[in-house]
């Protein structure tokens, strides 16, 4: 597996494939095409398909300002390698190509192009499975957050200090704002609300009041294109910090022990990333909001006492449960079901963590199970629900607005 960094990520929402990756790619082809009089970038499948809605052409321009862009859009065009792709092409003055190049949107804010797609990244931990890292720390005896310093160096808690800071601050923005997030469908922020409803509930209902607009907080930034740390990617990135701040205050948690978790909840996510895929154009929203309620449920069971079988028990439920969910953006923005979604894993992440804690730690089927199965699942998709905005509820949006 590659290094957590690569996968908490800080940056602009509201899409990690769509905004993240290209933005990237952009800036690096931006750089070494500095003759270039314009620019022409071509968008592929799921990328251009809810491209607009995603912010992906405002992000391009962005980064070839202020040398002029033309934006081509192949929705129905599938590249095979990956179904988020685009080609950059630099232009001279008379508009001849000077330079091209294709790069996919892996997910995650990750990009790769045709010639290092098979290419293995760099590896720093060895195991390539998780029932391989159990048996590893159960013969070491050491827990899950131990296992990510042995291979990261102690300089990784430094970097997930700024990510549990950059998460907490998105939170803050999050729930002091209201109004309408951009885009058509013209949705009410809901953060603040759910927060201020929370201090007059039950206790019971508080809890889940306060986790709900933890998660509503960091989606509705995400979705207003604001601050936020992929986990794992922009899409999902409401479920894990929301679990994290209200188990921090029922508990009473010091941050180190927070690093703790979201160490030990990466290497689920990184799991994913690696033997499967975290894109919701490849595989749909379980790759998104599954696995970031896998890695959720597993840092609460960490924080609640859980051993590193348990932890893994609980992190296969959240991922087990969310299989065969689809990516069907209304619009093609990252607001209905996306924002919902997130809270609602925040809800379940907790359920699998305490379902976990109460069992005897044995589950027939494993997080490595779950994964193949994940792949397979959303291979076996229609394209009309892996983030085109062309099934589900997107489509059905759509009929309601024709009638």
């Amino acid at each position: 597996m590659e290094t957590l960094k690569e996968l908490y990520k800080i940056g602009t929402g509201p899409s990690s494939s769509h905004t993240m990756g290209p933005r990237k790619a952009a800036d690096a082809f931006n750089r070494n095409n500095p003759q270039a009089s314009s620019f022409r970038a071509t968008l592929y499948g799921s990328l251009a398909a809810t491209g607009k809605g995603h912010l992906t052409d405002f992000t391009v321009k962005e980064a070839f300002y202020p040398k002029p862009v033309e934006i081509v859009w192949e929705e129905k065009t599938f590249l095979p390698r990956h179904p988020n792709a685009m080609k950059l092409e630099a232009l001279d003055q008379a508009g001849h190509v000077t330079a091209q190049q294709t790069i996919y949107s892996v997910g995650g804010g990750a990009i790769r192009t045709d010639e290092d797609f098979d290419k293995e990244p760099k590896q720093i931990y060895p195991h390539k499975s998780m029932n391989e890292i159990l048996q590893y720390t159960s013969e070491k005896r050491m827990l899950l957050w131990e296992y990510v310093e042995e291979f990261e160096g102690t300089e990784i808690w430094g970097y997930l200090d700024t990510v549990w800071k950059a998460m907490q601050d998105t939170m803050a923005r999050g729930l002091e704002k209201r109004g309408v997030l951009p885009g058509s469908l013209n949705l009410e922020r809901k953060a603040r609300r759910y927060l201020y409803k929370a201090e007059s509930s039950p206790q019971y209902l508080r809890r889940m009041n306060n986790l709900f607009s933890y998660a509503l907080a960091c989606s509705e930034e995400n979705a207003a294109g604001g601050i936020v740390v992929t986990a794992p990617t922009c899409g999902s990135c409401g479920v894990l910090p929301a679990v994290l701040r209200l188990v921090k205050e029922i508990c009473e948690f010091e941050d180190i022990t927070i690093l703790h978790a979201l160490a030990t909840a990466s290497l689920f996510g990184n799991m994913a990333k690696m033997n499967a895929s975290i894109s919701g154009a490849e595989v749909g929203c379980q790759g998104e909001v599954g696995v970031a309620c896998a890695m959720a449920a597993a840092a609460t069971c960490q924080l609640e006492g859980g051993d590193n079988k348990r932890i893994e028990y609980a992190a296969e439920m959240g991922l087990e449960h969310h299989l065969g969910l689809t990516c069907d953006p209304v619009e093609g923005l990252v607001q209905i079901p996306c924002i919902e979604r997130n809270a609602l894993a925040a809800s379940r992440a907790l359920d699998c963590a305490t379902y976990s804690l109460m069992s005897d730690g044995h589950n027939r089927v494993s997080y490595d199970d779950v994964l193949i199965t994940m792949m397979q699942t959303g291979l076996d998709m229609d394209t009309d629900y892996r983030e085109t905005a062309h099934g589900g509820l997107a489509k059905l949006f759509q009929r309601f607005k024709n009638r």
